[in-house]
């Protein structure tokens, strides 16, 4: 325990401990992107909790990079006035805040953002959605690197402590990472190089509007699991190395993307009747028939991208690696903490269970998180429901 609750550094940001709040979306937001008073208090009892660094929900830079119905949004200056005050209440209960960006890419829907998705290139029918996104011309680009940046200037306005960029679960930036989403031969693909290029342009557009010494943190897909190769271990690493030669401040790595490999995102239990309850009666047949014949396939596994973090941390140097995925157990933690494979554990799950963990931890009221993986949140937030605990097991 002493490795969980040693104090830790984030570029400039000195936090308590090495627990760390995964982004999570709340599902709490106005359906314009606005904070509620409902997600105000989410973050009070967090910022009480004792966490090292909370990392709200994702959220979206662009109108056209919504991915949720109910997301919050830091694409307008109208969003300050909500973004200061969640930021202020965290800071006034005593924790540290870090505002996630992300754009949706080709993961939304006409209906959420009123037009066909933009995405690197325009292939196969969203599985999911089923739309077929738009290819993105240079104006596009463009104006998304530039939405990154105002982005990361209203987060500075409204008092965040620090900035992360989502290149993770398959969302845009993720998809000019992957070989599988970006298919392009021009300046934005077709090589490795190429594909990194969008993630390096918006890390230069933010350290513009960033303060010297704000941390800067990038979430980074370790593996895909798409249908045909996309990001693996060994391209992460060399990500990995390039993002820590641009002098990011930490790297959180996860895995997986809620349309292809959203168990490989999460594992544990499906709740096959919750995640199909909100879904248009057409689909149910077929998403109950798809979700039973995944059963027991993708029970937890403590630590599951811990193989990646073993690779990656020795190929970044100094830059503090942030483990997320199935950790429970402190046990665990402090070996992880103590072997030097990560830096930071980070946890999402656990953490709408209980949001003051990690002061029974401190305290030594428990050793393990009681979350149990049912996933009964994870189906709240498919159904526009807001995330909580819903599991009735005590």
């Amino acid at each position: 325990m002493e490795s969980l609750f040693a104090q830790g550094k984030l570029g400039n940001l000195v936090l308590a401990n090495r627990l760390i709040h995964s982004a999570t979306y709340e599902g709490m937001a106005s359906t314009t992107g606005e904070v509620t008073d409902e997600l105000i208090k989410r973050y009070k009892n967090l910022g009480r909790g004792g966490i090292g660094l909370i990392i709200p929900g994702y959220m979206y830079v662009h109108p056209h990079g919504q991915a949720m119905k109910r997301q919050t949004g830091i694409y307008s200056d109208k969003m300050l006035p909500g973004l200061t005050q969640l930021a202020s209440t965290i800071h006034q209960e005593g924790g540290k805040v870090v505002f996630q960006l992300s754009h949706a890419g080709r993961q939304t829907s006409k209906k959420i953002i009123g037009r066909t998705p933009l995405a690197p290139s325009a292939r196969d029918r969203d599985p999911v959605y089923f739309s077929k996104s738009k290819r993105m011309s240079e104006k596009d680009i463009a104006r998304s690197v530039k939405a990154f940046g105002e982005a990361a200037a209203r987060a500075v306005r409204a008092g965040a402590d620090g900035i992360q960029v989502h290149a993770c679960h398959c969302y845009l930036v993720n998809e000019f990472l992957s070989p599988y989403f970006n298919s392009r031969n021009d300046v934005w693909g077709g090589t490795d190089e190429k594909r990194f290029r969008f993630l390096k342009s918006i890390i230069l557009e933010l350290k513009k509007e960033m303060p010297p010494g704000m941390p800067l943190l990038v979430k980074l897909n370790v593996r895909d699991f798409t249908p045909e190769k996309g990001i693996t271990i060994p391209l992460a690493v060399k990500y990995a190395k390039w993002l820590a030669d641009l002098k990011i401040s930490g790297l959180e790595i996860s895995c997986g993307s809620p349309v292809y490999s959203f168990m490989n995102m999460c594992r544990g239990d499906i709740p096959v009747d919750d995640l199909v309850s909100g879904l248009p009666v057409w689909k149910k047949p077929l998403a109950r028939l798809k979700l039973k014949s995944m059963k027991g396939k993708f029970d937890l596994e403590e630590g599951y991208n811990l193989n990646a973090a073993m690779k990656i941390k020795p190929m970044i140097g100094n830059i503090p690696l942030i483990l997320v995925g199935g950790l429970r157990r402190i046990s665990q933690m402090d070996y992880v903490l103590q072997k030097g494979y990560a830096d930071f554990i980070s946890m999402s799950r656990p953490f709408i269970r209980e949001p003051f963990l990690a002061k029974k931890f401190k305290k030594g009221k428990q050793d393990v998180a009681s979350c149990i993986s049912c996933n009964k949140c994870l189906a709240a937030a498919v159904n526009n429901k807001v995330v909580k605990c819903y599991c009735k097991k005590s």
